[in-house]
């Protein structure tokens, strides 16, 4: 019956859009597909890259400190390599070809990296020596040959992470209701598989690879990525391929320059009804109304004697005179800017869940129930994943329907106040992160220990699933917000735009962990000299973590307000008018036609 209703009401609303070629959306069919092609991708990818440190360190001979600088590089250079991947993608390539060749380059780098394993010639001999000075380093050929899958990583994850989404969003007719809660289920359908995906390689594929073979563990996620790639071309026939326009950026920057240009005129008193009112036929973005936000990129628009027209009705020089749609498109990227800021500093308290969280294990008793087995340290991070994993379906089947039937809204909330939600969250981790590790130095210090972890200090007698609620909240949080933040890129960028909307996540992460790390190396040389000491020591009992903990609290406190003000502020693409407060009927445009 769901079905039918659906069928009929994409039908109606098809009957209502003019002047554009008809489409043939086979939305979920192409899931399949599209999902199948990025579960096995990121099987791939991570289940080589969670490992990544313990293989240079292991199987290549390498110093901790040079095997943490590679991995450290290598992630940096892969997250921002997004951008450049999506400049192409939307400039030239568009998403498809931009998805296959990128996938061929994941499983040609992943083959490479699993040969440096297999091949004896491809890495350094076995270290039997307990000396590390007695070990023999790598080659310059065994390095070169490693780098070189390294690179071919990060070609596919440039051209894969920030296109991926867009693609299978893209699948959906936007202008139907039954579309556009396929998009909003795929966004969260995606993070689900990924989360899954994520799991696995943490726990069987790192399994196999450290205790079983190295040969066999990256074998594994090799014949993952082939799959991956056997599965994207499979569904080819069925793609709505969406076509790039050209260069998305080099319009927003005639914007700049032609305001720079302009900048002595006067503001028209009516700008919605002065300005050069110019829209490019066939453009796949949607036409945008008049905003009183940046109005000084409105000078981009005015008309002066000395403008000339094209027979068209075009700018004869566009770097003078900009259409006021052009204008525009600038305005919904500057709004956007802020919005990412306040998830650069939301990621620094999840970033922590997944490294001083491990520090917290390994001097807490890890021993589950009365048994010998213990959670491996670097296991807890599961916990975040697997709340994300079984929140994610309760979100999208029960509560956005009860929270549309509340609402009205197709998404049960706005995408802002998800976001907001996640936000909030994310301060209430690091402070229940500080009570508990408050809780574990305190046992540490007062009752006797389990005795004591290499090179860190006394074991507290506290159990290590207490660490299980934080992690678990940063798993909730990220549910809310990572999702919501990909949505809203993904929804509030110019439609020309999307891949490089895509890569901004990606950019937020590889800016929080700098960030993360500035803060790190700032509080451990501030307090370092202090009475107190040191608050990050290697042995824990000896610092004052939980400070740490407060601290990046109290940031996320001042990003929820921050982030509540620039939300008040910020006004969705598509919606007019002078006032600066989103009204409820512009709230409601939030899941307006897309395209």
């Amino acid at each position: 019956m769901e079905k039918n209703e659906n069928k009929t009401m994409e039908k109606n609303d098809q009957a209502i859009t003019t002047d554009e070629p008809e489409v043939n959306y086979r939305g979920v069919k192409a899931m399949p597909f599209i999902i199948g092609n990025e579960t096995f991708e990121k099987l791939g990818a991570i289940g080589t890259l969670a490992n990544l440190l313990v293989y240079l360190a292991t199987v290549f001979n390498m110093k901790s400190i040079t095997a943490t600088t590679i991995v450290n590089v290598f992630n940096g250079t892969t997250n921002f390599a997004t951008l450049l991947g999506a400049y192409l993608c939307d400039t030239y390539f568009g998403r498809y070809k931009t998805l296959g060749f990128a996938s061929v380059a994941s499983f040609l780098g992943l083959l490479v990296i699993a040969l440096t394993a297999a091949i004896k010639q491809m890495h350094p001999p076995h270290c039997t020596s307990e000396d590390e000075s007695a070990c023999i380093g790598p080659t310059a050929g065994q390095m070169a040959f490693l780098l070189f899958g390294f690179a071919l990583m990060v070609v596919g994850a440039g051209g894969i992470r920030p296109c991926n989404l867009a693609f299978g969003a893209d699948q959906f007719n936007p202008n139907t209701k039954s579309g556009k809660r396929g998009i909003n289920s795929f966004f969260n359908w995606y993070f689900f598989t990924l989360t899954f995906a994520m799991m696995v390689s943490l726990t069987l594929i790192v399994y196999v690879q450290s205790d079983v073979s190295w040969v066999i563990g990256l074998a594994i996620p090799t014949a993952f990525m082939f799959i991956s790639c056997v599965l994207f071309f499979v569904g080819t026939k069925i793609y709505v391929i969406v076509k790039p326009e050209g260069s998305p950026l080099t319009s927003l920057v005639q914007v700049i320059v032609a305001a720079v240009k302009k900048r002595w005129l006067p503001l028209p008193e009516q700008p919605s009804l002065s300005l050069f009112n110019y829209t490019l036929p066939k453009s796949i973005n949607s036409k945008l109304p008049y905003t009183q936000q940046f109005r000084f990129l409105d000078k981009a628009a005015i008309m002066t004697p000395d403008d000339q027209m094209n027979p068209d009705g075009s700018s004869a020089d566009p770097w003078r005179l900009c259409s006021m749609q052009q204008v525009e498109e600038m305005k919904c990227v500057l709004r956007v800017i802020p919005i990412w800021a306040s998830a650069i500093v939301y990621f620094v308290a999840i970033v922590q869940q997944n490294t001083y969280v491990v520090f917290q294990a390994l001097q807490s008793d890890r021993r589950l129930g009365n048994t010998n087995f213990k959670i491996p340290a670097a296991s807890f991070p599961v916990f975040n994943m697997l709340t994300f994993t079984i929140f994610l379906p309760i979100y999208d089947r029960i509560l956005v329907p009860m929270l549309r039937r509340l609402t009205g809204k197709e998404g049960g909330i706005t995408i802002l106040q998800r976001m907001g939600v996640g936000i909030a969250l994310s301060a209430l981790v690091s402070l229940v992160a500080a009570l508990v590790e408050n809780h574990r130095r305190t046992l540490s210090l007062t009752k006797p220990t389990l005795g004591i972890e290499l090179q860190r200090g006394a074991i507290s007698s506290m159990s290590g699933l207490w660490l299980v609620p934080q992690v678990s909240l940063a798993g909730l949080a990220e549910a809310f917000t990572a999702i919501g933040q990909v949505e809203f890129y993904y929804k509030q960028f110019p439609e020309n735009m999307r891949s490089i909307a895509g890569s901004l996540f990606f950019c937020g992460m590889a800016a929080s962990s700098y960030l993360s790390g500035f803060l790190v190396s700032i509080v451990h040389h501030t307090t370092k000299g202090n009475r107190t000491g040191d608050w990050l020591p290697e042995d824990l009992n000896k610092g004052r973590l939980e400070n740490f903990y407060y601290l990046i609290a109290a940031l996320g406190a001042v990003n929820m307000g921050y982030f509540l003000v620039c939300a008040r502020w910020y006004r969705y693409k598509g919606t007019g008018g002078s006032s600066t407060v989103t009204t409820e009927m512009e709230e409601k445009d939030l899941d307006k036609p897309i395209v």
